[in-house]
């Protein structure tokens, strides 16, 4: 499956979409999305993942690049990753730096 990713911003709140498989041959333009939102300033970034069927070490990278670039004061939301997606998360301990919810509940992620 061919890998595409969108972001937008609305509220505070940056959203990138992943669809497909995210290996090192597109992990850049992931990173690029992630240095799009970074650049609005947002108070929380949120990935949303449901649609994102495989996830390398350079995906990996780019979360973890995504954390450190967005800082501290900005939460970040991963939303339903599926389970290959998500065990690759967890068994990292990247889980502990971000927030995983099964689905984007508008009270809670545009909650201020």
């Amino acid at each position: 499956m061919a890998f595409t990713v969108s972001s937008s911003m609305n509220n505070g709140i940056a959203q990138v979409a992943l669809v497909g498989e995210l290996d090192g041959s597109v992990a850049g333009r992931f990173k690029d999305a992630v240095e799009e939102a970074a650049a609005w300033n947002p108070r929380r970034l949120v990935l949303l993942l449901q649609e994102l069927t495989y996830m390398s070490s350079a995906g990996l990278r780019v979360l973890v690049f995504a954390r450190q670039k967005m800082g501290a004061h900005v939460d970040l939301y991963l939303v339903a990753p599926q389970e290959s997606v998500q065990e690759t998360i967890e068994m990292t301990g990247f889980d502990q730096s971000c927030i995983i919810v099964d689905t984007y509940d508008a009270d809670v992620i545009e909650a201020f």
